[in-house]
Protein backbone atom coordinates (compact mmCIF):
# COMPACT_ATOMS: atom_id res chain seq x y z
CA UNK A 1 0.00 0.00 0.00
CA UNK A 2 1.13 3.54 -0.71
CA UNK A 3 1.46 5.48 2.53
CA UNK A 4 -1.67 7.58 2.96
CA UNK A 5 -3.85 8.92 5.74
CA UNK A 6 -7.52 9.63 6.27
CA UNK A 7 -10.18 11.01 8.57
CA UNK A 8 -13.14 9.10 10.01
CA UNK A 9 -16.36 11.13 10.19
CA UNK A 10 -19.89 10.07 9.35
CA UNK A 11 -22.22 12.20 7.21
CA UNK A 12 -24.57 12.73 10.15
CA UNK A 13 -21.72 14.38 12.09
CA UNK A 14 -21.14 17.12 9.52
CA UNK A 15 -22.22 20.72 10.26
CA UNK A 16 -25.56 22.03 9.05
CA UNK A 17 -28.69 23.94 10.03
CA UNK A 18 -31.24 21.12 9.98
CA UNK A 19 -30.33 18.72 12.76
CA UNK A 20 -28.13 16.32 10.80
CA UNK A 21 -25.17 16.48 8.45
CA UNK A 22 -26.05 16.28 4.77
CA UNK A 23 -24.71 16.20 1.22
CA UNK A 24 -24.73 19.99 0.89
CA UNK A 25 -22.17 22.77 1.08
CA UNK A 26 -20.85 21.65 4.47
CA UNK A 27 -19.82 18.25 3.08
CA UNK A 28 -17.78 20.02 0.44
CA UNK A 29 -16.28 22.36 3.02
CA UNK A 30 -15.23 19.34 5.10
CA UNK A 31 -13.52 17.89 2.03
CA UNK A 32 -11.66 21.19 1.58
CA UNK A 33 -10.49 21.08 5.21
CA UNK A 34 -9.08 17.55 5.10
CA UNK A 35 -7.55 18.12 1.67
CA UNK A 36 -5.75 21.22 2.96
CA UNK A 37 -4.57 19.15 5.94
CA UNK A 38 -2.83 16.66 3.66
CA UNK A 39 -5.20 13.73 4.09
CA UNK A 40 -6.14 11.47 1.18
CA UNK A 41 -9.13 9.49 2.48
CA UNK A 42 -12.47 10.16 4.09
CA UNK A 43 -13.98 7.16 5.85
CA UNK A 44 -17.72 7.10 6.57
CA UNK A 45 -20.16 4.76 8.30
CA UNK A 46 -22.95 2.88 6.45
CA UNK A 47 -25.25 5.05 4.34
CA UNK A 48 -28.35 2.88 4.78
CA UNK A 49 -31.57 3.93 6.51
CA UNK A 50 -30.88 3.51 10.27
CA UNK A 51 -33.03 1.61 12.72
CA UNK A 52 -35.19 3.10 15.47
CA UNK A 53 -32.09 3.57 17.63
CA UNK A 54 -30.38 5.52 14.81
CA UNK A 55 -27.84 2.76 14.20
CA UNK A 56 -26.63 2.64 10.57
CA UNK A 57 -25.59 -0.98 11.17
CA UNK A 58 -29.24 -2.11 11.24
CA UNK A 59 -31.51 -1.14 8.37
CA UNK A 60 -34.57 -1.91 6.27
CA UNK A 61 -32.17 -2.41 3.36
CA UNK A 62 -28.46 -2.67 2.79
CA UNK A 63 -29.14 -0.99 -0.57
CA UNK A 64 -30.84 2.06 0.92
CA UNK A 65 -29.81 5.68 1.44
CA UNK A 66 -30.56 7.59 4.66
CA UNK A 67 -33.08 10.36 3.77
CA UNK A 68 -31.69 12.55 6.56
CA UNK A 69 -28.57 13.09 4.44
CA UNK A 70 -30.52 14.72 1.61
CA UNK A 71 -29.64 18.41 1.67
CA UNK A 72 -32.73 20.60 2.01
CA UNK A 73 -30.97 23.70 0.68
CA UNK A 74 -30.32 21.89 -2.61
CA UNK A 75 -33.99 20.96 -2.82
CA UNK A 76 -34.87 24.59 -2.10
CA UNK A 77 -32.58 25.81 -4.89
CA UNK A 78 -34.35 23.38 -7.23
CA UNK A 79 -37.78 24.70 -6.26
CA UNK A 80 -38.86 21.55 -4.44
CA UNK A 81 -38.86 22.98 -0.90
CA UNK A 82 -40.25 26.29 0.30
CA UNK A 83 -38.55 28.90 2.49
CA UNK A 84 -41.12 28.26 5.24
CA UNK A 85 -40.32 24.54 5.17
CA UNK A 86 -36.61 25.30 5.54
CA UNK A 87 -37.27 27.48 8.55
CA UNK A 88 -39.46 24.82 10.14
CA UNK A 89 -36.60 22.31 9.91
CA UNK A 90 -33.95 24.43 11.64
CA UNK A 91 -32.39 22.65 14.59
CA UNK A 92 -31.90 24.06 18.07
CA UNK A 93 -28.45 22.55 18.67
CA UNK A 94 -25.62 22.29 16.13
CA UNK A 95 -23.69 19.86 18.34
CA UNK A 96 -25.97 16.82 18.41
CA UNK A 97 -28.40 14.96 16.16
CA UNK A 98 -31.96 14.99 17.47
CA UNK A 99 -33.34 11.96 15.65
CA UNK A 100 -36.85 12.30 17.04
CA UNK A 101 -37.12 15.86 15.78
CA UNK A 102 -35.61 14.87 12.43
CA UNK A 103 -38.33 12.28 11.95
CA UNK A 104 -41.01 14.88 12.66
CA UNK A 105 -39.58 17.60 10.39
CA UNK A 106 -37.29 16.20 7.73
CA UNK A 107 -39.38 13.34 6.38
CA UNK A 108 -42.62 15.35 5.90
CA UNK A 109 -40.64 17.96 3.95
CA UNK A 110 -39.13 15.26 1.73
CA UNK A 111 -42.57 13.79 1.12
CA UNK A 112 -43.86 17.20 0.00
CA UNK A 113 -40.78 17.67 -2.18
CA UNK A 114 -41.51 14.29 -3.76
CA UNK A 115 -45.06 15.40 -4.60
CA UNK A 116 -43.69 18.48 -6.36
CA UNK A 117 -41.04 16.43 -8.16
CA UNK A 118 -43.74 14.07 -9.48
CA UNK A 119 -45.02 16.90 -11.69
CA UNK A 120 -41.59 17.36 -13.29
CA UNK A 121 -41.28 15.01 -16.28
CA UNK A 122 -37.49 15.32 -16.40
CA UNK A 123 -37.06 14.28 -12.76
CA UNK A 124 -39.60 11.50 -13.18
CA UNK A 125 -37.74 10.12 -16.20
CA UNK A 126 -34.37 10.24 -14.42
CA UNK A 127 -35.88 8.54 -11.38
CA UNK A 128 -37.31 5.75 -13.53
CA UNK A 129 -33.97 5.33 -15.29
CA UNK A 130 -32.12 5.10 -11.97
CA UNK A 131 -34.55 2.53 -10.58
CA UNK A 132 -34.36 0.42 -13.71
CA UNK A 133 -30.59 0.16 -13.29
CA UNK A 134 -30.79 -0.46 -9.51
CA UNK A 135 -33.50 -3.11 -8.95
CA UNK A 136 -32.59 -3.66 -5.30
CA UNK A 137 -33.31 0.00 -4.56
CA UNK A 138 -36.57 -0.29 -6.48
CA UNK A 139 -37.41 -3.30 -4.29
CA UNK A 140 -36.67 -1.24 -1.19
CA UNK A 141 -39.08 1.50 -2.28
CA UNK A 142 -41.82 -1.05 -2.87
CA UNK A 143 -41.06 -2.66 0.51
CA UNK A 144 -41.33 0.69 2.33
CA UNK A 145 -44.62 1.54 0.61
CA UNK A 146 -46.15 -1.83 1.54
CA UNK A 147 -44.76 -1.54 5.06
CA UNK A 148 -46.51 1.80 5.45
CA UNK A 149 -49.78 0.27 4.19
CA UNK A 150 -49.39 -2.26 7.01
CA UNK A 151 -48.97 0.38 9.70
CA UNK A 152 -45.19 0.09 9.82
CA UNK A 153 -45.28 -3.48 11.10
CA UNK A 154 -42.64 -6.09 10.35
CA UNK A 155 -43.26 -7.98 7.10
CA UNK A 156 -43.84 -11.07 9.25
CA UNK A 157 -47.07 -9.41 10.43
CA UNK A 158 -48.30 -7.96 7.14
CA UNK A 159 -51.91 -8.52 6.22
CA UNK A 160 -51.74 -6.92 2.76
CA UNK A 161 -49.22 -6.65 -0.04
CA UNK A 162 -50.92 -3.57 -1.48
CA UNK A 163 -48.40 -0.97 -2.64
CA UNK A 164 -49.81 2.59 -2.48
CA UNK A 165 -48.76 4.42 -5.66
CA UNK A 166 -48.26 7.77 -3.94
CA UNK A 167 -45.94 6.34 -1.30
CA UNK A 168 -44.06 4.28 -3.86
CA UNK A 169 -43.51 7.35 -6.02
CA UNK A 170 -42.33 9.36 -3.01
CA UNK A 171 -39.80 6.78 -1.89
CA UNK A 172 -38.50 6.36 -5.43
CA UNK A 173 -37.82 10.11 -5.65
CA UNK A 174 -36.27 10.25 -2.15
CA UNK A 175 -33.85 7.43 -2.87
CA UNK A 176 -33.02 8.78 -6.33
CA UNK A 177 -32.30 12.22 -4.85
CA UNK A 178 -30.11 10.71 -2.13
CA UNK A 179 -27.83 9.00 -4.62
CA UNK A 180 -27.86 11.96 -7.02
CA UNK A 181 -26.67 14.31 -4.29
CA UNK A 182 -24.01 11.87 -3.08
CA UNK A 183 -22.68 11.51 -6.62
CA UNK A 184 -22.01 15.27 -6.68
CA UNK A 185 -20.17 15.14 -3.34
CA UNK A 186 -18.05 12.19 -4.45
CA UNK A 187 -17.14 13.99 -7.67
CA UNK A 188 -16.12 17.07 -5.65
CA UNK A 189 -13.94 14.89 -3.40
CA UNK A 190 -12.16 13.33 -6.37
CA UNK A 191 -11.47 16.74 -7.87
CA UNK A 192 -9.60 17.60 -4.66
CA UNK A 193 -7.67 14.36 -4.37
CA UNK A 194 -9.87 12.83 -1.67
CA UNK A 195 -11.11 9.24 -1.91
CA UNK A 196 -13.98 7.86 0.16
CA UNK A 197 -14.14 4.57 2.06
CA UNK A 198 -17.58 3.14 2.77
CA UNK A 199 -18.67 0.55 5.32
CA UNK A 200 -20.55 -2.71 4.76
CA UNK A 201 -22.32 -4.18 7.81
CA UNK A 202 -21.88 -7.93 7.57
CA UNK A 203 -25.44 -8.91 8.46
CA UNK A 204 -28.81 -7.49 7.42
CA UNK A 205 -31.99 -7.02 9.45
CA UNK A 206 -34.81 -9.57 9.49
CA UNK A 207 -37.37 -6.83 8.83
CA UNK A 208 -35.76 -5.70 5.61
CA UNK A 209 -36.35 -5.77 1.90
CA UNK A 210 -33.13 -7.82 1.66
CA UNK A 211 -34.73 -10.72 3.52
CA UNK A 212 -38.30 -10.18 2.28
CA UNK A 213 -37.33 -10.48 -1.39
CA UNK A 214 -34.53 -13.06 -0.94
CA UNK A 215 -35.73 -15.40 1.82
CA UNK A 216 -33.97 -18.37 0.25
CA UNK A 217 -30.59 -16.76 1.03
CA UNK A 218 -31.18 -16.93 4.81
CA UNK A 219 -31.60 -19.57 7.50
CA UNK A 220 -35.35 -19.23 8.09
CA UNK A 221 -38.14 -21.64 8.95
CA UNK A 222 -41.34 -22.04 6.90
CA UNK A 223 -42.86 -19.00 8.63
CA UNK A 224 -39.87 -16.85 7.78
CA UNK A 225 -38.49 -16.82 11.32
CA UNK A 226 -34.90 -17.64 12.30
CA UNK A 227 -34.13 -20.39 14.80
CA UNK A 228 -30.64 -18.97 15.27
CA UNK A 229 -29.44 -15.36 15.12
CA UNK A 230 -26.16 -13.49 14.84
CA UNK A 231 -23.96 -11.93 17.50
CA UNK A 232 -20.56 -12.22 19.11
CA UNK A 233 -19.42 -13.83 22.37
CA UNK A 234 -18.30 -11.88 25.44
CA UNK A 235 -15.42 -9.53 24.65
CA UNK A 236 -13.80 -6.21 25.55
CA UNK A 237 -17.02 -4.34 24.79
CA UNK A 238 -19.51 -6.52 26.66
CA UNK A 239 -19.32 -9.20 29.37
CA UNK A 240 -22.54 -10.76 28.00
CA UNK A 241 -21.42 -10.62 24.40
CA UNK A 242 -23.49 -8.84 21.78
CA UNK A 243 -26.86 -10.25 20.70
CA UNK A 244 -27.52 -8.66 17.30
CA UNK A 245 -30.60 -10.73 16.38
CA UNK A 246 -29.83 -10.61 12.64
CA UNK A 247 -30.85 -13.63 10.58
CA UNK A 248 -27.96 -15.83 9.45
CA UNK A 249 -27.06 -16.46 5.83
CA UNK A 250 -27.67 -19.85 4.28
CA UNK A 251 -24.12 -20.16 2.98
CA UNK A 252 -24.79 -23.40 1.08
CA UNK A 253 -27.60 -21.75 -0.88
CA UNK A 254 -25.52 -18.63 -1.46
CA UNK A 255 -22.55 -20.57 -2.78
CA UNK A 256 -24.78 -22.45 -5.22
CA UNK A 257 -25.77 -19.19 -6.92
CA UNK A 258 -22.20 -17.85 -6.77
CA UNK A 259 -23.01 -15.47 -3.89
CA UNK A 260 -25.19 -13.34 -6.16
CA UNK A 261 -26.69 -11.32 -3.29
CA UNK A 262 -23.26 -10.40 -1.99
CA UNK A 263 -21.85 -9.77 -5.47
CA UNK A 264 -24.59 -7.25 -6.10
CA UNK A 265 -24.10 -5.74 -2.66
CA UNK A 266 -20.35 -5.22 -3.03
CA UNK A 267 -20.73 -4.01 -6.60
CA UNK A 268 -23.31 -1.48 -5.45
CA UNK A 269 -21.07 -0.24 -2.62
CA UNK A 270 -18.15 0.20 -4.97
CA UNK A 271 -20.33 2.39 -7.18
CA UNK A 272 -20.70 4.70 -4.19
CA UNK A 273 -17.18 4.56 -2.79
CA UNK A 274 -13.55 4.16 -3.76
CA UNK A 275 -13.09 1.37 -1.25
CA UNK A 276 -15.03 -0.42 1.47
CA UNK A 277 -14.53 -1.78 4.96
CA UNK A 278 -16.23 -5.16 5.45
CA UNK A 279 -17.46 -5.31 9.02
CA UNK A 280 -17.03 -8.54 11.02
CA UNK A 281 -14.65 -10.23 8.57
CA UNK A 282 -14.08 -13.10 10.99
CA UNK A 283 -17.58 -14.46 10.23
CA UNK A 284 -16.34 -15.37 6.75
CA UNK A 285 -14.14 -18.00 8.41
CA UNK A 286 -16.52 -18.91 11.29
CA UNK A 287 -19.68 -17.22 12.50
CA UNK A 288 -21.22 -17.19 15.96
CA UNK A 289 -24.84 -18.23 16.26
CA UNK A 290 -27.18 -17.79 19.23
CA UNK A 291 -30.51 -19.49 19.83
CA UNK A 292 -33.31 -17.09 18.87
CA UNK A 293 -35.01 -15.68 21.95
CA UNK A 294 -31.88 -15.83 24.12
CA UNK A 295 -31.40 -13.09 26.70
CA UNK A 296 -27.71 -12.61 25.86
CA UNK A 297 -24.96 -13.99 23.63
CA UNK A 298 -23.16 -16.12 26.20
CA UNK A 299 -24.57 -19.48 25.14
CA UNK A 300 -23.83 -19.30 21.43
CA UNK A 301 -21.73 -21.57 19.26
CA UNK A 302 -19.37 -21.25 16.30
CA UNK A 303 -20.16 -22.56 12.82
CA UNK A 304 -17.99 -22.72 9.72
CA UNK A 305 -18.37 -19.73 7.37
CA UNK A 306 -18.11 -19.56 3.56
CA UNK A 307 -14.31 -19.22 3.60
CA UNK A 308 -12.09 -18.95 0.54
CA UNK A 309 -14.79 -19.14 -2.16
CA UNK A 310 -16.44 -16.08 -0.61
CA UNK A 311 -13.12 -14.23 -0.44
CA UNK A 312 -12.51 -15.09 -4.10
CA UNK A 313 -15.89 -13.60 -4.97
CA UNK A 314 -15.06 -10.37 -3.12
CA UNK A 315 -11.74 -10.00 -4.91
CA UNK A 316 -13.35 -10.72 -8.26
CA UNK A 317 -16.11 -8.17 -7.68
CA UNK A 318 -13.84 -5.48 -6.21
CA UNK A 319 -11.58 -5.53 -9.25
CA UNK A 320 -8.55 -4.21 -7.37
CA UNK A 321 -10.36 -1.52 -5.35
CA UNK A 322 -9.50 -1.16 -1.67
CA UNK A 323 -11.21 -3.69 0.62
CA UNK A 324 -10.50 -3.39 4.35
CA UNK A 325 -11.17 -6.39 6.56
CA UNK A 326 -12.47 -5.59 10.05
CA UNK A 327 -10.58 -8.39 11.75
CA UNK A 328 -11.19 -7.36 15.35
CA UNK A 329 -12.59 -9.41 18.21
CA UNK A 330 -12.10 -13.13 18.79
CA UNK A 331 -9.49 -13.84 16.11
CA UNK A 332 -8.03 -17.32 15.58
CA UNK A 333 -5.13 -18.61 13.49
CA UNK A 334 -7.67 -19.77 10.89
CA UNK A 335 -9.02 -16.21 10.58
CA UNK A 336 -5.47 -14.86 10.26
CA UNK A 337 -4.75 -17.42 7.56
CA UNK A 338 -7.90 -16.43 5.63
CA UNK A 339 -7.01 -12.76 5.90
CA UNK A 340 -3.55 -13.47 4.51
CA UNK A 341 -5.13 -15.47 1.67
CA UNK A 342 -7.46 -12.59 0.85
CA UNK A 343 -4.73 -9.98 0.55
CA UNK A 344 -7.02 -7.45 2.28
CA UNK A 345 -5.46 -5.07 4.78
CA UNK A 346 -6.67 -5.78 8.30
CA UNK A 347 -7.24 -3.25 11.08
CA UNK A 348 -5.06 -2.16 13.98
CA UNK A 349 -6.50 -0.02 16.75
CA UNK A 350 -4.02 1.68 19.02
CA UNK A 351 -6.47 1.82 21.92
CA UNK A 352 -6.66 -1.99 21.89
CA UNK A 353 -2.88 -2.06 22.29
CA UNK A 354 -3.22 -0.41 25.69
CA UNK A 355 -6.05 -2.23 27.41
CA UNK A 356 -3.37 -3.35 29.84
CA UNK A 357 0.40 -3.52 30.08
CA UNK A 358 2.39 -5.98 28.03
CA UNK A 359 2.84 -6.60 24.33
CA UNK A 360 -0.09 -6.52 21.88
CA UNK A 361 -0.44 -6.82 18.11
CA UNK A 362 -2.28 -3.48 18.23
CA UNK A 363 0.85 -1.64 19.38
CA UNK A 364 2.41 0.24 16.47
CA UNK A 365 5.74 -1.60 16.47
CA UNK A 366 3.81 -4.63 15.14
CA UNK A 367 2.06 -2.80 12.28
CA UNK A 368 2.83 -3.96 8.76
CA UNK A 369 2.34 -2.03 5.55
CA UNK A 370 -0.76 -4.01 4.57
CA UNK A 371 -2.96 -2.79 7.39
CA UNK A 372 -5.10 0.21 8.29
CA UNK A 373 -4.22 1.78 11.63
CA UNK A 374 -6.64 3.77 13.80
CA UNK A 375 -6.33 5.62 17.08
CA UNK A 376 -9.88 4.31 17.62
CA UNK A 377 -12.99 3.40 15.63
CA UNK A 378 -16.62 4.51 15.85
CA UNK A 379 -17.09 1.85 18.54
CA UNK A 380 -14.25 3.12 20.74
CA UNK A 381 -14.08 5.94 23.19
CA UNK A 382 -12.34 9.03 21.86
CA UNK A 383 -8.58 8.96 22.34
CA UNK A 384 -8.67 11.67 25.01
CA UNK A 385 -11.58 9.90 26.73
CA UNK A 386 -9.72 6.60 26.66
CA UNK A 387 -6.58 8.20 28.12
CA UNK A 388 -8.66 9.69 30.93
CA UNK A 389 -10.27 6.33 31.77
CA UNK A 390 -7.09 4.22 31.62
CA UNK A 391 -5.69 2.83 34.86
CA UNK A 392 -2.76 5.07 35.81
CA UNK A 393 -0.11 2.39 35.19
CA UNK A 394 -1.47 1.70 31.68
CA UNK A 395 -1.63 5.43 30.93
CA UNK A 396 1.97 5.80 32.07
CA UNK A 397 3.02 3.00 29.74
CA UNK A 398 1.17 4.60 26.80
CA UNK A 399 2.85 7.93 27.52
CA UNK A 400 6.25 6.26 27.78
CA UNK A 401 5.64 4.29 24.57
CA UNK A 402 4.74 7.40 22.58
CA UNK A 403 7.20 9.72 24.30
CA UNK A 404 4.33 11.85 25.58
CA UNK A 405 4.64 15.04 27.61
CA UNK A 406 2.69 15.37 30.86
CA UNK A 407 0.05 17.66 29.30
CA UNK A 408 -2.81 15.38 28.27
CA UNK A 409 -3.86 17.23 25.17
CA UNK A 410 -0.26 17.37 23.97
CA UNK A 411 -0.06 13.65 24.77
CA UNK A 412 -3.14 13.02 22.63
CA UNK A 413 -1.40 14.68 19.69
CA UNK A 414 1.76 12.65 20.26
CA UNK A 415 -0.30 9.43 20.15
CA UNK A 416 -1.82 10.55 16.82
CA UNK A 417 1.70 11.16 15.54
CA UNK A 418 2.71 7.67 16.64
CA UNK A 419 -0.03 6.14 14.49
CA UNK A 420 0.88 8.36 11.51
CA UNK A 421 4.56 7.44 11.91
CA UNK A 422 3.83 3.69 11.98
CA UNK A 423 4.45 1.29 9.10
CA UNK A 424 0.71 0.95 8.39
CA UNK A 425 -0.04 1.70 4.75
CA UNK A 426 -3.10 3.72 5.71
CA UNK A 427 -3.60 5.61 8.98
CA UNK A 428 -7.12 6.85 9.80
CA UNK A 429 -7.85 9.32 12.59
CA UNK A 430 -11.40 9.98 13.88
CA UNK A 431 -12.33 13.65 13.76
CA UNK A 432 -12.82 13.69 17.54
CA UNK A 433 -9.15 12.77 17.97
CA UNK A 434 -8.02 15.48 15.57
CA UNK A 435 -10.05 18.02 17.52
CA UNK A 436 -8.95 16.63 20.88
CA UNK A 437 -12.44 15.92 22.23
CA UNK A 438 -13.38 13.80 25.22
CA UNK A 439 -15.72 10.92 25.97
CA UNK A 440 -18.85 13.07 25.62
CA UNK A 441 -18.32 13.03 21.85
CA UNK A 442 -18.06 9.25 21.55
CA UNK A 443 -20.00 8.01 18.52
CA UNK A 444 -21.15 4.59 19.75
CA UNK A 445 -20.96 2.32 22.78
CA UNK A 446 -21.51 -1.31 21.65
CA UNK A 447 -24.16 -3.16 23.62
CA UNK A 448 -25.86 0.10 24.65
CA UNK A 449 -28.99 0.73 22.57
CA UNK A 450 -29.68 4.41 23.21
CA UNK A 451 -27.71 7.65 23.23
CA UNK A 452 -25.43 6.80 20.31
CA UNK A 453 -24.68 8.23 16.85
CA UNK A 454 -25.39 11.83 17.92
CA UNK A 455 -21.98 13.50 17.62
CA UNK A 456 -21.71 16.51 15.31
CA UNK A 457 -19.11 19.17 14.55
CA UNK A 458 -19.63 22.80 13.60
CA UNK A 459 -17.98 24.76 10.83
CA UNK A 460 -16.15 26.86 13.41
CA UNK A 461 -14.69 23.71 14.95
CA UNK A 462 -13.52 22.45 11.57
CA UNK A 463 -12.06 25.83 10.70
CA UNK A 464 -10.19 25.82 14.01
CA UNK A 465 -8.12 22.81 12.93
CA UNK A 466 -4.48 23.75 12.35
CA UNK A 467 -4.38 22.53 8.75
CA UNK A 468 -0.73 23.44 8.27
CA UNK A 469 0.22 21.36 11.30
CA UNK A 470 -1.57 18.26 10.04
CA UNK A 471 -0.30 18.78 6.53
CA UNK A 472 3.23 18.91 7.93
CA UNK A 473 2.60 15.69 9.90
CA UNK A 474 1.47 13.98 6.72
CA UNK A 475 4.51 15.29 4.86
CA UNK A 476 6.88 14.32 7.68
CA UNK A 477 5.60 10.73 7.81
CA UNK A 478 5.40 10.39 3.99
CA UNK A 479 1.60 10.29 3.90
CA UNK A 480 0.97 13.56 2.12
CA UNK A 481 -1.42 13.14 -0.78
CA UNK A 482 0.57 15.39 -3.15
Amino acid sequence: MKRKSGVLLHISSLPGNYGCGSFGAEAKHFIDVIAASGFSYWQVLPFCIPDSFASPYSSVSTFSGNPNFIDLDILFSNGLVTRAELESARAVSPYSCDFGELHKTHMPILMRAAERAAADKTIAAKTDEFMASHPKIADLCRFLAIKSANGGKSWLEWTTDACPDKLLSAWRFIEYEFFRQWEAVLRYAHERGIYVIGDIPFYVSLDSSDVYFDKKEFQLDEDGRPAWVAGVPPDYFSADGQLWDNPLYDWDAMEKDDFSFWRERIGFMLELFDGVRIDHFRAIESYYRIKAGSENARGGEWRRGPGKPFVDMINDTAGGKLVIAEDLGDITDDVRSLLEYSGFPGMKVLQFGFLGCGDSSHRPHHYINNCVAYTGTHDNNTLLGAIWEMPPHVRDELFEYCGCPSDWNAARERVVKTVLASSAGLAVIPMQDILGYGADTRMNTPGVASGNWKFRVTRDQLDGIDKNKYRRMNELYARYRG
